[in-house]
């Protein structure tokens, strides 16, 4: 293996959105930066099944809808 083309892997620290933190290794930043997430499983809809909109454009959601609305899903 190559000398010396590797990043510098250290420990920096976390944190989520809700003011958790927690550390963890990584080749970001330097050794004790901070990492501030704007977006993480706690606060994201696609972790925690927030409101999702459907766009119905043209009319396709609605057709969908009615033609198979008898299937009881």
């Amino acid at each position: 293996m190559r000398e010396k083309i590797h990043p510098e892997y250290h420990a920096i620290t976390i944190v989520m959105t809700n003011g958790t933190e927690y550390m963890t290794r990584s080749t970001w930043g330097k050794e004790g930066d901070r990492m501030n997430l704007d977006i993480d499983p706690t606060s994201h809809p696609a972790w925690t099944g927030g409101n999702q909109q459907l766009m119905d454009r043209g009319g396709r959601v609605s057709r969908f809808k009615k033609r198979y609305e008898g299937l009881g899903i």
